[in-house]
């Protein structure tokens, strides 16, 4: 999900880049290996891949945020474009200035959703057909949010949306309609500006994880759990990990609560344990331009970059994860 440098954006890629300079190595036993780059894309185009979806013939689909496009990426690299969203005239995006598309979740029947976020009317999720083709709005969110991350709960057929900018998870109906404020608090708001141009991003990434929506906090470098409670409420907001410096999305390598997380600004992967403990498992030397979402198929571990602070080389990249990770 977008986390990006402010108006001193050669000083924050600046010191981006010697954070990766002297970024650690992998642990002496590496719970990620084989790592390599499967498709390189075009920064000056805007194909900065954002967040990512898993198909299920083995491609991927990724949302491209400056190039407002949602594209298929298969096995051999090869990329094709499912949908563009509609341009938008003086878009007023927060902490971005320009319309950006950014999350998306998959349903079982191939349906995609994305967000949307233009600083207009057309701010929101919207969803695209299975296969792609034209894009259609079907939830309105304030045009003043960020609408970041997307989750999709089948069962309760909802989705949630992390909007960076209010501090806000918001709660759509699958098929359409009025969104609602599901949570809200510090603990999802975003941080104080700080030196190098970051700041700004609180909750970030979202997923479903059994009856509980977990969360990521960029600003504070937390992770964050949501149980859904009667009524389909939601619970108090309960810290899970700390630490997590640059922390954008994320995802779970299994039924437990072991997760993968994507820290951009420094270009790390992140293993963070059930008891909130973590460790580097992929750096800038395995190839990581600014990570911003990681998915997991069986063992395999897709990860696109988007290049936000390095401004060079967004990819695809994949690895392989240790059978005893995925607990």
């Amino acid at each position: 999900m977008l986390r990006l440098p402010r108006t001193a954006g050669a000083a924050a890629a600046a010191i981006a880049l010697g954070v990766l300079a002297s970024a650690p190595a992998s642990g002496s036993e590496p719970q990620l290996s084989e790592a390599r780059v499967v498709a390189h894309f075009d920064f000056a185009a805007g194909r900065t891949p954002e967040n990512i979806a898993l198909e299920r013939d083995g491609s991927v689909d990724l949302t491209f945020a400056f190039a407002r496009q949602v594209v298929n990426v298969n096995k051999d690299g090869d990329t094709r474009v499912l949908a563009t969203l509609p341009a938008v005239s003086n878009p007023k995006t927060p902490r971005v200035g320009k319309a950006v598309v950014l999350g998306i979740a998959r349903a079982h029947d191939g349906t995609l959703y994305v967000t949307y976020a233009t600083g207009t009317s057309s701010t929101g999720v919207w969803r695209i057909a299975p296969g792609g083709g034209a894009p259609r709005q079907i939830a309105k969110l304030p045009s003043n949010g960020l609408p970041n991350g997307l989750a999709l709960d089948e069962y309760r057929g909802v989705l949630y949306a992390a909007d960076s900018s209010l501090g806000t998870v918001w709660r759509i109906p699958r098929a359409g309609g009025r969104a609602t404020a599901w949570a809200k608090g510090t603990a999802l708001a975003p941080g104080a500006a700080r030196s190098g141009g970051t700041g700004g991003t609180g909750v970030n990434g979202i997923k479903v994880h059994g009856h509980t929506v977990w969360v990521s906090n960029s600003d504070r470098g937390t992770l964050l759990s949501i149980p859904v409670g009667p009524g389909d409420r939601a619970g108090a907001i309960q810290t899970r990990a700390t630490g997590l410096d640059g922390i954008d999305d994320f995802t779970f390598t299994g039924r437990g609560h072991t997760i993968l997380a994507a820290l951009a600004t420094t270009s790390r992967i992140a293993l963070v344990h059930p008891d909130g403990s973590h460790s580097v498992v992929l750096t800038g030397q395995n190839g990581l331009s600014n990570p911003t979402a990681v998915a997991v198929r069986n063992r395999n571990v897709y990860i696109p970059g988007a290049a936000y602070f390095t401004k060079r080389n967004p990819n695809l990249l994949l690895a392989r994860m240790d059978r005893r990770v995925g607990l």
